[in-house]
């Protein structure tokens, strides 16, 4: 089923054009308007209805638009199997949320999938402009800390020549040791 063919639309047509389609269409076939008709009508009307519903859905989300033009290249354009149903299953499948085009239908795939994504997701958390900014600032503190301790020994030689910082750690132990005796 082509969704463009269904809403009497072409491929390039801007999403004004799909929506008065959809309305002008969905007027004409809305199953209320054919309540009172004979039964095979009414099923007809009905049919009609969910496939201008179901083609106005896709084709009225940007994502599932490109997904679906993406696909429906690729395959078949008299395929019965319907694009919603195929999108619907990869989005429970893919578990989130609706925005994963996931077929992975085997454990490999799926760790294929999960690993490729860990990558992808690490990357990007590594080049955002908040992790840069924290460990421009981590960086900063870790080299402040370097240069006060190099600098606490060069001091203490500086103010103490001829000892060195154990031996005077080990003279005020002493010290300490025989005023507590």
């Amino acid at each position: 089923m082509d969704l463009y063919k269904v809403l009497g639309v072409n491929r390039s047509a801007t999403k004004d054009e799909i929506k008065e389609a959809f309305r002008k269409l969905a007027v004409k076939y809305h199953p209320d308007k054919h309540s009172h008709s004979p039964k095979p009508v009414r099923d007809s009307a009905t049919l009609r209805f969910k496939q201008v519903s179901e083609a106005y859905e896709v084709l009225s989300d940007d994502r599932k638009r490109a997904h679906y033009n993406l696909t429906s290249s690729s395959s078949s354009a008299s395929s019965s199997y319907n694009y919603y149903q195929r999108y619907a299953n990869a989005s429970r499948r893919s578990g989130d949320g609706g925005y994963g085009f996931s077929s992975a239908n085997s454990y490999k795939n799926n760790r294929q999938n999960y690993a490729s994504n860990f990558w992808h997701v690490s990357l990007r958390f590594f080049t955002t402009r908040a992790f840069l900014l924290n460990l421009a600032f981590a960086g900063a503190l870790y080299g402040g800390t370097v240069v006060i301790d190099n600098s606490r020994e060069a001091l203490w030689k500086m103010h103490n020549p001829g000892k060195s910082f154990e031996e005077a750690m080990e003279s005020i132990e002493k010290a300490k040791a025989r005023r507590d005796t």
